[in-house]
């Protein structure tokens, strides 16, 4: 009796999880978007936009940290492949209104895989570097928000999330 192919690519017919074989796939150029939030205090967020912060210079170190992040998605994430990575931005934005500051990572690459999970794992450890940097203030804060907004190549061509 043959078993069901499962429409998550990460499973066989089996169901074991496996990495997926990429390499009959073309190099095309491949980019991904993401954001997320993370809310904190009205005095967290003056600290952090005057640069005052205890541990020194919260949003330059996130930005750093998220570049780290996406370059080692791959020794975080299982079954995700090791990519070389052509660009990796990292944009942290203070949002007074909200009492939060914003991170949008952009990574390309030219390969046979996207580079989604590396441009969320970039806003993941950006935002975690923030929540590190701001605890001892701050244990509330909130990360929000995690999400691919974009991503462009490959077999799938574009695809923007809805407003």
């Amino acid at each position: 009796m043959s078993q069901p192919t499962s429409p998550l690519t990460h499973f066989d017919a089996a169901g074991q999880a496996h990495m997926v074989d990429v390499g009959g796939k073309p190099a095309t150029r491949r980019v991904a978007v993401a954001a997320g939030r993370i809310h904190m205090l009205p005095a967290t967020l003056a600290l952090v936009q005057s640069g005052q912060a205890k541990k020194g210079d919260v949003l330059g170190v996130a930005r750093i940290a998220g570049i780290q992040g996406a370059k080692r998605t791959s020794e975080l994430i299982p079954l995700c492949h090791p990519l070389a990575i052509t660009r990796v931005a990292v944009d942290l934005t203070v949002e007074p209104d909200s009492h939060s500051v914003r991170c949008e990572a952009t990574v390309e690459t030219v390969g046979p895989t996207g580079v989604e999970m590396e441009a969320l794992t970039a806003v993941n450890v950006a935002l975690l570097t923030v929540y590190d940097m701001c605890k001892a203030v701050d244990r509330g804060m909130t990360i929000t928000d995690v999400k691919v907004l974009e991503k462009h190549g490959g077999k799938s061509g574009s695809w923007v999330a809805a407003a």
